[in-house]
């Protein structure tokens, strides 16, 4: 069984650059993608991908949805 960390529900509220940092830190094997909560992004399941959402309108983009690979 993996230890490894498959989701960050700590980094909801956070800036997308710190919540970057963290999961960075935690997973290096992943890529991350950074996206503006709404935009349109191409469905499928992917284990080396994260993406974080974050709110766009707002002037330091909190993160909105928990982050988790996939």
């Amino acid at each position: 069984m993996s230890t490894q960390k498959t989701s960050w529900p700590e980094v909801v509220g956070w800036p997308a650059s710190a919540a970057v940092t963290q999961i960075n830190s935690d997973r290096p094997d992943v890529a991350i993608e950074v996206i503006p909560a709404g935009a349109n992004v191409a469905p499928g399941y992917n284990a080396s991908r994260v993406r974080v959402y974050f709110d766009a309108g707002n002037a330091t983009g909190p993160v909105l949805y928990t982050p988790y690979v996939g």
